[in-house]
């Protein structure tokens, strides 16, 4: 057995920075478990890189998991990437920093989680961020985590800024002020200094590879399985896992933190007895605590896609010119950081409402400089670009379950997509104000051929039927280990284990409703909101995670 004080289960955005902060105090031990590879290879390094790993085939630092049919999607089977790697979905996602909107986070609060309001959590946000427009009220300037600009935004974005802007959406620089409403071009998660600038700031990349080699007490193990936490009685004391091809066991003194992600975490309390009895004993699971709330209220934002084919080449492109064109950007990109290889891809960005008596944003543009047709793993050929709308508070609420006891086996998940008809409904209103948008002046000498059979004159039924057979997932799952006060809640507001000791879980798993946004960042900030409350329980001279809450 191996003794450490704490041990994190996954490597991903909460995991490598909580494991980070932590073992800032040498007075501690942390082990961080983590099942995939460093995640610091070429590709997850060049931005663009993200576009050979998302599509998981094959699966390069990525689960490639699917859902369970989709009734909502005509009995579609939904992908679901999620990074499997050092950094987690950080190192293959589009690097896009989005915190979200202040209404998200007060919404938290009033749903029992009191010290997680967006005043509340600004401090850990900032705590994180390295902006390379310095520090403000808003932002940090000297956090870990890299926040840039993009490196050289592509024409045809600025475009899609001035398209809109004509419609009337108002124009802004900085999305991460509280108020997310409008349009403009996202910041990123680069690198902004000289000798890694445009490369991708992973969580990994910003908290953990700058000081794993170089302190004693921190021990981070790669292809290294979980799959069971060890209880005695009611406290996590070990968790089982498989390190290549070997059993370990590694213990805890003080607490066990789960950062599996929103459906990692579930599974593996499930696994391991903690849970519903009817997602766990017919498994031949043996029961160790009843919690009612584990794997349910999975939320994720349905994304749907309108595109088209231009004869701009300015642009990602499918084809052996853009090959080439591709190829003759490495040097670029090598030497400042800069050309094609450092895009997100998703360049443009829009918060809209769908209705104006809204109090914040309803849908989420993400303006894509290239055709990302399911997933990237349909190909058309030429050049090409689209536009992505998400409906950012979705009612539809589903679940993630074991398909057996085999802890190598995937969850089954079920998002339950289109399950509440309010979702279908903001859906085909973000549709009709993407298209009025891309067919504005600005836009329009770039539309050459719309792709997909999207035409003029559309009926509600029309676009139902589109999105029915087309929407799917913009990967942010949350929700499956909900935070809150109530007996339902699986994690209090210290995100400690409900009825549970020496057990806690800091990932996106927690959050009691989605925000309006990508995940990332708040995922981040909560690791680092964990990690100061770790400590200041350590400091107060307590020893693990309370049962009595």
């Amino acid at each position: 057995m191996d003794r450490f004080d704490y041990v994190i289960v996954g490597g991903g955005s909460g995991g490598a920075a909580l494991a980070a902060r932590l073992s800032e105090d040498p007075g501690v031990t942390v082990c961080l478990l983590e099942a995939g590879g460093r995640g610091d290879g070429f590709l997850v390094r060049t931005p663009a890189g993200a576009v050979t790993m998302i599509p998981g085939r094959p699966k390069i630092n990525n689960w490639a998991l699917w859902t369970v049919p989709q009734p909502g999607l005509n009995g579609r089977r939904g992908f679901q990437p999620r990074g499997k790697a050092l950094g987690g979905s950080s190192a293959i996602n589009a690097m896009l920093y989005v915190r979200g909107n202040r209404a998200d986070y007060d919404q938290w609060a009033d749903l029992g989680c009191p010290g997680w309001s967006w005043d509340e959590v600004l401090p850990y946000f900032r705590k994180a961020e390295n902006n390379e427009w310095g520090a403000d009220a808003a932002h940090g300037g000297d956090g870990p985590l890299h926040v840039s600009d993009q490196r050289a935004p592509r024409p045809i974005t600025k475009a899609f800024v001035e398209a809109a802007s004509a419609r009337q959406h108002r124009v802004r620089e900085d999305f991460n002020t509280g108020d997310t409403e409008g349009v403009g071009l996202y910041q990123v998660t680069q690198f902004h200094e000289t000798r890694r600038r445009g490369e991708r700031c992973s969580s990994a990349a910003a908290y953990l590879f700058p000081v794993m080699d170089q302190r004693p007490n921190l021990t981070v193990l790669t292809k290294t399985q979980a799959t069971k936490i060890l209880f005695e009685g009611k406290r996590a004391v070990g968790v089982a896992c498989l390190h290549g091809r070997v059993e370990r066991v590694f213990c805890a003194a003080r607490e066990i933190i789960l950062s599996a992600g929103a459906f990692g975490t579930p599974q593996l309390l499930q696994l391991s007895g903690v849970g519903r009895p009817e997602d766990i004993c017919p498994h031949g699971i043996p029961l160790v605590h009843e919690s009612p709330g584990v794997g349910q209220n999975l939320q994720d934002h349905l994304d749907f896609i309108l595109a088209w084919k231009t004869s701009d080449k300015d642009n990602f492109g499918i084809g052996f010119g853009a090959f080439i064109n591709l190829l003759r950007q490495i040097p670029a990109w090598r030497r400042d950081g800069g050309g094609l290889l450092a895009t997100p891809f998703a360049e443009g960005a829009g918060f809209l409402k769908t209705t104006p008596e809204l109090d914040r944003p309803d849908v989420q543009l993400h303006f894509v400089i290239g055709v990302v047709d399911n997933h990237a793993r349909r190909l058309h050929p030429g050049h090409g670009f689209c536009l992505h709308v998400c409906a950012l508070h979705p009612f539809s609420r589903g679940r993630v379950f074991l398909r057996s006891a085999d802890p190598l086996a995937p969850p089954a998940i079920d998002p339950a997509f289109l399950s509440d008809r309010r979702d279908l409904e903001t859906m085909i209103r973000g549709a009709k104000l993407s298209r009025d948008i891309m067919l504005t002046p600005p836009m329009r000498r770039y539309c050459e051929k719309e792709l997909f059979g999207v035409h003029d004159g559309m009926s509600d039924a029309e676009w139902e039927s589109h999105i029915r057979a087309r929407a799917d997932t913009i990967y942010h799952p949350v929700g499956t280990c909900r935070m809150g006060s109530d007996a339902q809640a699986v994690v209090d507001p210290e995100l400690r284990v409900r009825g549970l000791e020496g057990l806690r879980v800091v990932d996106a798993s927690i959050m009691p409703a989605l925000i309006g946004g990508n995940t990332n960042a708040p995922t981040i900030m909560i690791a680092e909101k964990a990690a100061e409350m770790i400590r200041a329980r350590r400091n107060a001279g307590g020893t693990s995670a309370g049962a009595s809450h």
